[in-house]
């Protein structure tokens, strides 16, 4: 079974919903999950934030965050995945930023890095858990973007 399989299989068994913020990845997550037959019954909507205004206009992302951690950050990736998170009234958010190159990288954030925000609401409790994670991969453009929708539905299904 693919890991997309996997992930909307659990989410219908949980009857959790899921929604995407994603920038270096345009799409492709939610793209990959709704590839899979009957993922209308847990995916009801994803945000392609490629802009900061989007970013700050669709998530609530707050420009200062932005100007003092950059874009591709943890704070800013847990930003953007409890904006999609209330927004789209889900269980759980997964926000990408990253840098997939081959232009935009730093001494200090080089092509490559992705940032992977995961938030959850607590169906009982409402109580919010959010979480980054920071992943420097090799490859071209498309292996970067690739890696990373692997590794978002791997901590999707983590945490569920």
């Amino acid at each position: 079974m693919k890991l997309e399989e996997e992930v909307v299989q659990r989410l219908l068994e949980k009857k959790l919903t899921i929604t995407t913020a994603e920038s270096c990845t345009g799409g492709l997550i939610g793209a990959t999950i709704v590839n899979v037959s009957g993922a209308s019954g847990c995916f009801n909507e994803g945000y392609i934030t490629y802009a900061n205004e989007a970013k700050v206009r669709l998530l609530g992302v707050k420009e200062e965050n932005i100007s003092k951690y950059g874009v591709v950050s943890d704070i800013v990736v847990k930003e953007m995945a409890k904006g999609a998170l209330k927004s789209a009234s889900a269980d759980i958010a997964v926000a990408v930023s990253g840098i997939a190159g081959p232009l935009g990288g730093s001494p200090s954030k080089p092509v490559g890095t992705v940032f992977i925000g995961l938030c959850i609401k607590d169906k009982n409790t409402k109580a919010l858990s959010c979480r980054a994670y920071e992943f420097h991969f090799q490859g071209d453009r498309t292996e970067i973007r690739h890696k990373t929708v692997q590794e978002a539905l791997k901590i999707i299904l983590s945490a569920t």
